[in-house]
């Protein structure tokens, strides 16, 4: 996505650091060190005027934990997609999978170089479960599923759980999401799961604006959606309850804890869905 200086890492991918990377702004609100300055000066921007863009940040890693497990220990999933992984933060995907069902595999999908040498580091399969890493890019979803990465690691014949997290309010309607997705789904047999979460600006409305408009000053395509566009993602899918529903409030561990933010503290949807068994999107 970026374009600008490039650097070359230890595998000999172009890294560019002159210019903000939404991956690494994120790991930034997270308390990472994988960030330039660029990234960080951006980020401190969005702080600005979104100062709570970190507990957005935990409460999707939160989610993202709270929902591969049970898609593991109660939905019976032993396949993942996931598709703008992120640098890696413990727990990562397939160690919540894996921790479940040692044989779970999982293929990480992301088009920045600085996340994919991490997860060629980090991201270890336990044995008899499998991880695999493919530089690719969201808005091409053909060439995720033609993959060797994705069809030698995951048997698209059988159920999949597709990972979404914090991706989509980086592709605007011109891009056209929904097609992506529809994409990513119909090659998916039925019993697969869609899991998403998504920025808002339903609760926090003139915040979201600042920051969508800082990451789009910056060459990166910022879109906050509403819920109804949210709950679009899912047209055809049963949903798993309660539905599309603000991060912390879906299924939450520690009621208690998460009572104290409030639905702008948060500002981000959440949300699975299972493919039904009569067929295609």
């Amino acid at each position: 996505m970026a374009s600008g200086s490039p650097e070359s890492n230890a595998s000999g991918t172009e890294l560019y650091m002159d210019r903000p990377h939404s991956a690494r702004m994120y790991d930034y609100y997270l308390g990472g060190k994988d960030s330039y300055p660029a990234d960080q000066e951006a980020a401190e921007l969005v702080l600005n005027d979104f100062p709570q863009a970190p507990t957005v940040a935990r409460c999707n890693r939160a989610f993202l934990v709270r929902a591969t497990r049970f898609l593991a220990a109660e939905a019976g999933i032993r396949q993942f997609l996931d598709v703008g992984t992120g640098i890696p933060t413990s727990p990562n995907l397939h160690e919540v999978a894996q921790s479940v069902a040692p044989d779970a595999r999982v293929v990480y999908v992301d088009n920045d170089p600085l996340v994919l040498a991490h997860a060629r580091a980090l991201l270890t399969s336990r044995t008899g479960g499998a991880t695999a890493y493919l530089d690719a890019d969201l808005r091409d979803p053909e060439k995720t599923l033609a993959s060797p990465e994705v069809r030698n690691t995951l048997d698209l014949s059988r159920p999949v759980a597709l990972s979404l997290i914090a991706i989509l309010h980086f592709i605007p309607d011109t891009a056209d999401p929904y097609g992506i997705v529809t994409t990513l789904l119909d090659a998916l047999p039925a019993g697969s799961y869609l899991t998403l979460t998504h920025a808002t600006a339903d609760f926090a409305p003139e915040q979201a604006d600042k920051a969508a408009a800082i990451y789009q000053a910056r060459g990166i395509p910022a879109q906050a959606r509403s819920r109804d566009e949210v709950e679009r993602f899912f047209t055809g899918l049963d949903m798993v309850s309660p539905g599309v529903e603000v991060a912390h409030r879906w299924r939450p561990h520690d009621e208690a804890a998460d009572s104290i933010l409030t639905d702008a503290d948060v500002s981000c949807y959440a949300a699975v869905g299972r493919k039904p068994e009569w067929g295609s999107l």
